[in-house]
């Protein structure tokens, strides 16, 4: 009997100190934030050639965790596992260009949107094309564990998808002419198109609206409160808008909302 009372006197011990646990005092107590960031989709987060860890998402982790007080900590994150990763407790969160939609809502929490994308068409010189309706019958990539495929396959049914994992696979590809297109993000693509010195071309305009929030564990009302502040105080100081020019080479065309 004892050790019954023992057994069930220790579970609701863990269970009290489970619901009491409070990420942003562990953070701030290690002194250190885990931050899950992509390392091939640049500018947002990619290798340099000396091998580091750059981006957009790093350098605006890294001015969060300054005005935190903490280190950041680098942990590289796929389209397939960051979220995985945050329910694992692998990282504290996750920015790794991850647009904030209501089904993965339900699994993780969201900080305001710190940046505004839209999803578009990367093609070759040669495609004539003027938008996702003219693809019909043609081959379309997009990279395993992101919705940019999923909404193709709805607006453009007549197409086919072309998987794959490593996002650089299917520029290769398409390059090689293998397949006729890819579709992701805007900010991602524009970026390959530049670099092509003309070999690629952006098809249309953008046709999905995609906020990007940085994604933490469910009820860390703490630590979301004090990532949202960090990215409104980024604006107040001009350093957001420093950032973004620094990886896009313009002004923002919209910057995060900032609260009263």
């Amino acid at each position: 009997m004892i050790k019954n009372k023992l057994s069930v006197l220790l579970v609701l011990i863990l269970f009290t100190i489970n619901l009491f646990a409070d990420r942003l005092a562990d953070i701030e107590k290690a002194g250190v934030l885990k931050a899950g960031v992509k390392v091939d989709f640049e500018p947002f987060g990619f290798k340099s050639r000396k091998g580091k860890i750059i981006g957009f998402d790093i350098d605006m982790m890294e001015e969060i965790a300054r005005n935190m007080g903490v280190r950041l900590e680098l942990i590289p994150v796929t389209s397939e596992n960051r979220i995985q990763f945050i329910l694992d407790n692998k990282v504290d969160v996750v920015a790794a260009s991850m647009t904030h939609r209501i089904k993965i809502d339900i699994d993780i929490d969201f900080t305001i949107t710190y940046f505004y994308d839209g999803q578009s068409i990367l093609a070759n010189r040669t495609i004539k094309a003027r938008s996702y309706k003219d693809f019909e019958d043609k081959k379309v990539g997009a990279q395993l564990g992101s919705s940019s495929g999923k909404v193709f396959e709805v607006i453009q049914p007549l197409a086919t998808m072309v998987y794959k994992k490593d996002f650089s696979i299917l520029v290769e590809d398409l390059k090689s002419g293998k397949i006729d297109a890819i579709t992701s993000d805007y900010g991602f693509l524009r970026n390959i198109a530049k670099k092509s010195k003309g070999k690629l071309k952006m098809v249309g305009k953008k046709f999905t609206v995609e906020p990007y929030g940085i994604g933490l564990p469910e009820n860390e009302s703490n630590l979301r409160d004090a990532l949202n502040i960090a990215i409104q105080k980024s604006v107040k100081t001009k350093k957001y808008k420093k950032i973004y020019k620094k990886w896009f080479r313009s002004n923002p065309i919209k910057s995060p909302t900032l609260w009263p």
